[in-house]
């Protein structure tokens, strides 16, 4: 994108110097002595960098003008990067101007270092406010769909109630919130229901699944980075952090934290600002901090694991959501909710299940939770031949096995059957399953051969 200017100030001499001086440095300046007529170009143009003198009337000093003009440009452009240029002993005004919008100033006469410096800086800033701008719109869109709340909390039972009340209690304050739970419960719903009910529900909901960040790129997918940062860095970015200022930040599986990156995290957490990786430049974020996991943080702290004082900074408030067995009298609501919204996507609306197909979903034990039965739902729609869906148009998994193996006194069939179990419930993340099984990966990958799993 062409980097462009504006220049305003009513000595030619001046401008003319800064043309030639700045030419190297944008591909198109422009200028006015008077900022009076230069609103409708900065609406066309969106300059990276406006240079505003702070006095246009014959005799005056005071620098008065360029604080009143600096805010009918930050009106007209809330994004506006503005650096003053002010005489030596305006200063002090300079520096009010800043707390007042303004990105720096540059004082007359310049050092050409300082002055290209300043600019360069400019040009940056106003790209990066550019992309968060962008960034926020975008994630808008996505907030109506949010506020809409398409998958809300479907249930009658006693657990879903009282899940219901913890929220809203929750949702109007800025507590940092740890949603436990099992996978499959719906944990990242809960996070956006805080979100949706709080004063914050104008905001973006920014999702970070911390399972899926490599360890070299989480710094500059949460905090971002400066262009020429490390290889491949060739534009600045927009961490996740700043992308949630002023909403929420959900960090899904926040137990997959490493200890380093726990630390980094921490630090965050606690000073309100983020570094882009490549930058000194502190910039404060201000977001509402919600974290999900499936683990027992509390013991993992006790096996030194996950650290003490960033579990307790994630954990003013710890919302534990039920598994679908604990909810049993939910499941038929559920099936009836999902069969409705599926055979209304595939055009298939004359699909009915079986009662007695029912009565043995309800029984059947979820071990993947509301997920697992929005997926056997839409694989029987998707597949079927008949419009009545029976037991077999689920291809539940048996479930059953493990209990089983478990009467027999056949070690390897128990030892098969648990691994199973365990491959089950961490489906691709074989690091939990040997952590839970106590064995290492090699191992791990040498059982999962022998049984042919």
């Amino acid at each position: 994108m062409p980097k462009r200017i504006l220049i305003i100030d009513d000595n030619s001499s001046l401008l003319a110097s800064l043309r030639i001086l700045l030419k190297r440095e944008f591909d198109q300046i422009d200028i006015a002595i008077h900022p009076d007529h230069v609103f409708s170009a900065i609406a066309e143009n969106q300059y990276h960098v406006i240079l505003l003198d702070m006095n246009f009337k014959t005799g005056q000093t005071s620098g008065n003008e360029g604080l009143f003009w600096l805010g009918k440009i930050k009106k007209s452009d809330p994004d506006a990067v503005v650096i003053l240029m002010t005489a030596f002993g305006e200063v002090d005004l300079a520096i009010e101007a800043m707390k007042r919008g303004a990105f720096d100033f540059v004082q007359k006469p310049w050092e050409t270092e300082k002055l290209t410096a300043t600019l360069r800086a400019g040009v940056i800033y106003r790209k990066s406010r550019v992309e968060l701008t962008k960034l926020k719109q975008k994630n808008q869109s996505r907030n109506i769909d949010l506020n809409l709340a398409e998958d809300s909390f479907i249930g009658q039972s006693a657990e879903i109630t009282k899940l219901r009340t913890t929220i809203a209690k929750v949702s109007k304050t800025d507590a940092s919130i740890l949603i436990c739970g099992e996978n499959g419960t719906g944990k990242e719903l809960v996070a956006r229901e805080i979100h949706r009910l709080s004063n914050r529900k104008n905001g973006p909901f920014v999702e970070v699944d911390i399972g899926a960040l490599q360890e070299s790129l989480f710094e500059s997918e949460l905090f971002g980075h400066v262009k020429g940062a490390y290889t491949g860095a060739e534009k600045d970015r927009v961490g996740r952090f700043e992308y949630a200022d002023g909403g929420s930040l959900f960090l899904d599986e926040i137990g997959n934290l490493s200890l380093n990156q726990q630390v980094k995290l921490l630090r965050v957490i606690q000073e309100k600002v983020i570094y882009r990786v490549g930058s000194n430049e502190a910039r404060p974020i201000d977001i509402r901090l919600i974290c999900a996991t499936n683990l027992q943080l509390d013991k993992a702290v006790t096996e030194s694991i996950f650290r003490e004082d960033l579990y307790y900074r994630i954990n003013t408030i710890e919302i534990e959501v039920p598994p679908l067995r604990h909810r049993k009298t939910d499941i038929l609501l559920l099936c009836e909710y999902y069969l409705q919204k599926f055979a209304s996507k595939y055009q298939n609306t004359k699909l009915k299940i079986d009662k007695q197909a029912l009565d043995q979903l309800c029984e059947y034990s979820w071990p993947g939770n509301v997920r697992e039965l929005r997926h056997a739902i839409e694989r029987a729609v998707i597949l079927s031949d008949h419009p009545v869906l029976m037991i077999n148009s689920f291809q539940l998994k048996d479930n059953q096995s493990l209990k089983y193996a478990m009467d027999s006194y056949n070690l390897e069939q128990v030892e098969k059957a648990v691994i199973t179990s365990a491959l089950e419930r961490y489906p691709g993340n074989m690091s939990k399953v040997a952590q839970v099984l106590s064995i290492s990966r090699t191992t791990l990958y040498a059982k999962i051969r022998k049984y042919g799993l």
